[in-house]
């Protein structure tokens, strides 16, 4: 008889007792005596009415072993409740349920580390019991909090420390399984629950050493493996788990304690922490709820717009990297939403670097100038993020994000909605150049069917008007931008290099016959794109890469859009470039003469060998073989080298080395060509925008542009 029961008084006690002592043997080193475990539960089962007397029963003498330090008896009263619950599974084992939750609260509020361990064991195979009905009045608040707790838990035995840190993450874990299934008992998903559970695990996640497990795509919750001892990783796999059972009403409270976590540490400013959680939420949601947390990221950025520029950084960094999953899925709703905050923030950046440089006077100068170093990194993670984000949209939410971003871009004589009221001449062009490098990521491999499509009027006209403007950035990259729109074949990367093409079929150049909206597109605005190229080619500070660029532009349009028509402009276009230089009307330096000359070369031999007309092809040849005998500064391999001398005018060259208007008219009249243009000087008629946009700063020029806007279009009549 076990100790601690009287032989007579034994007969007289309810049998549920007797059957609960005698699974007690007199030493408790000997476990759990398992014949009369056996009757128990048979007798558990056979009268269920009975399980909660006998969990009653239980509760009471462990309650009474626990208060004794007996704990070889509590192991053993432990060890029966786990067996009973697993045998149980009527209506009646509710009851008993709430004996066993009240038993593992004892065990968790004991100050024994064995106890809290034995106690969350339990629990856990307890979660992973599926009940035949629901308990809605059942709440697991005080196993929430405990396990929490447990999870910080501190010890001066790291071994015990680890132990008890790992029962704390199994416990929420069975807590999650255990409620998180059940609509109707919703509750671990209330704020007072996650603001507890989501801390917990991720303080143990921050301990983690190897990233690769959090950045890649989620494992199998299931899965258990002699990692999850480390609890960084088992914290990580619980998260996710949690993560993955979030419904679309259960996001936000689920995801803002980590914004809360990262802002309490400050993970903001070395960031790859505050990256790898928003990866682990990314891969563990499911798809469709993706951008709520991108509203979430964008919503927190709103917050500390007014930080130091390390953590708006960090904060975008984290968007850029969330983008960047979401968008193999669904984006959702918020694509406009997204740009537009990301542009309000660019604004407000550099609007703090231009505050930081104005107060860089004096005493402060080091560190002004390090907050401007640190406001280039947020406009940078912005503009990644832009770009990364409008690159992976559907082409036509692309083109409206192309639109958009267009439509915020200060320009002459277009309406805009960015306010650059208080930037200045400098904030308005550091703003036009961010808006123009994000817009050449969003158009980085669009294909558009037709021109039209790719470069819409209210789209084309604002673009190429900063071109004009006297910055050599901001015209290289609006004719990056053209690049990507036009080249629809991808043959940008074989025209790389502004040079003498020996023979273009090695560049196995792709094209298609020109179609009826492309020929339709260049009559209507053909004379305009000439007309930037020509105007472009004029700017004094150009440097190598502009007439790259220019080069560029010319052989993509050769390609993508000339039929018969265009290519008498194109070849009236590099005529008149050649007279600009030589006769030299705007006072260019002579590397800029030089380079307008070897810019012609290498577009009338690229031009000559597409069209395929021999005479024009010889005429193009000989004057190459010509100008490398007697002006060899008139050809790109040599006029862009480091060392190169010039002539000092280019007046005294014979016309040998020049291409010559009625060898050309000779040369294609002979192929069917009309030539008659070709007779007519091209002389694009420059507006009072091209002279105010040369003498005037940005932000006087806008303002009475309004006016000259409305003057002559005369590119039609050209």
């Amino acid at each position: 008889m076990p100790a601690g029961v009287c032989g007579c008084c034994g007969a007289l006690r309810p049998r549920y007792k007797r059957l609960v002592d005698n699974i007690f043997p007199e030493d408790p080193k000997d476990g759990l005596v398992k014949a009369d475990m056996e009757k128990l539960t048979f007798y558990a089962v056979s009268a269920p009415e009975k399980l909660d007397r006998i969990g009653a029963y239980l509760a009471e003498r462990l309650s009474r072993d626990v208060v004794r330090h007996r704990y070889g008896n509590v192991f053993i009263a432990m060890e029966a409740l786990d067996q009973l619950l697993m045998a149980c599974h009527s209506q009646s084992i509710k009851p008993f349920v709430e004996s066993f939750l009240h038993m593992v609260a004892k065990l968790l509020e004991s100050g024994e580390p064995k106890l809290q361990v034995y106690g969350t064991n339990s629990f856990v195979k307890f979660a992973n019991i599926e009940e035949d009905t629901p308990s809605y009045h059942r709440r697991y608040d005080f196993f929430v909090s405990r396990f929490s707790a447990m999870c910080h838990y501190s010890h001066s035995d790291p071994e015990v420390q680890t132990e008890i840190r790992i029962a704390g993450i199994r416990g929420i874990q069975g807590v999650v399984r255990k409620t998180v299934n059940d609509e109707l008992r919703a509750t671990i998903w209330e704020p007072q629950h996650m603001d507890k559970i989501v801390p917990s695990l991720l303080f143990n996640m921050q301990k983690i050493e190897d990233n690769e497990s959090r950045t890649a795509p989620p494992a199998s919750p299931s899965v258990v493996g002699d990692k999850e001892e480390n609890p960084a990783v088992l914290a990580e796999n619980c998260f996710r788990e949690l993560l993955g059972r979030a419904a679309y009403g259960n996001m936000n409270n689920a995801v803002r304690p980590v914004f809360a976590h990262l802002d309490h540490h400050k993970l903001w400013e070395s960031n790859e922490f505050a990256v790898s959680c928003f990866k682990i939420i990314m891969y563990s949601i499911q798809a469709q709820y993706s951008h709520h947390v991108i509203q979430q990221i964008l919503g927190h950025l709103d917050l500390h717009k007014k930080d130091s520029p390390r953590i708006r950084a960090g904060i975008v960094q984290v968007l850029l990297e969330a983008v960047a999953i979401a968008a193999k899925g669904s984006i959702g709703p918020t694509v406009l939403e997204v740009f537009n905050t990301l542009l309000k923030h660019l604004t407000l950046s550099v609007d703090f670097e231009l505050g930081y440089r104005r107060s860089s006077a004096g005493s402060a100068v080091f560190s002004s100038s390090s907050k401007e170093s640190d406001e280039r990194i947020v406009q940078n993670a912005i503009i990644q993020t832009i770009g990364f984000f409008g690159s992976n949209l559907p082409d036509y939410q692309r083109s409206e994000i192309m639109m958009f971003i267009m439509g915020k871009v200060p320009v002459f004589g277009s309406p805009h909605t960015l306010d650059t009221s208080q930037l200045g001449d400098l904030g308005t062009k550091r703003i036009q150049i961010m808006l123009l490098r994000s817009l050449l990521m969003v158009t980085s491999g669009y294909k558009a069917k037709t021109i039209s499509a790719a470069l819409p009027q209210p789209f084309l006209d604002p673009l190429l008007s900063p071109s004009l403007m006297e910055d050599l950035e901001l015209r290289q990259l609006v004719l990056e931008i053209l690049h990507n729109l036009i080249d629809r074949h991808d043959n940008r990367a074989k025209l790389r290099g502004i040079r003498i093409i020996p023979d273009v079929d090695d560049l196995k150049i792709k094209r298609e016959k020109i179609s009826r909206q492309d020929v339709s597109f260049m009559k209507k605005h053909g004379q305009q794109l000439y007309r930037h190229i020509y105007l472009g080619c004029k700017e004094e500070d150009n440097v190598h890469k502009n007439y790259e660029l220019l080069y560029t532009t010319l052989a993509l349009v050769t390609i993508e859009l000339a039929n018969e028509e265009v290519v008498i402009d194109l070849i009236r276009v590099a005529i008149a470039l050649q007279d600009m230089a030589i006769t030299n009307e705007d006072n260019l330096q002579m590397f800029s003469r030089c380079s307008i000359m070897a810019l012609v070369a290498a577009y009338l031999n690229f031009l000559s060998q597409m069209i395929s007309v021999p005479a024009f092809c010889q005429h193009v040849s000989k004057v190459m073989e010509t100008r490398n005998m007697d002006a060899p500064y008139f050809l790109p391999e040599v006029i862009f080298r480091d060392k190169c001398s010039l002539p000092k005018s280019l007046e005294k060259h014979d016309k040998s080395v020049f291409f010559l208007t009625n060898k050309v008219v000779e040369s294609l009249g002979g192929s069917g060509y009309s030539v008659d243009r070709l007779s007519v000087p091209y002389v694009p008629q420059v507006t009072d925008e091209d002279r105010l946009s040369r003498r005037k700063s940005i932000v006087d020029t806008i303002s009475i542009q309004v006016d000259i806007m409305t003057g002559s279009n005369t590119e039609d009549k050209l």
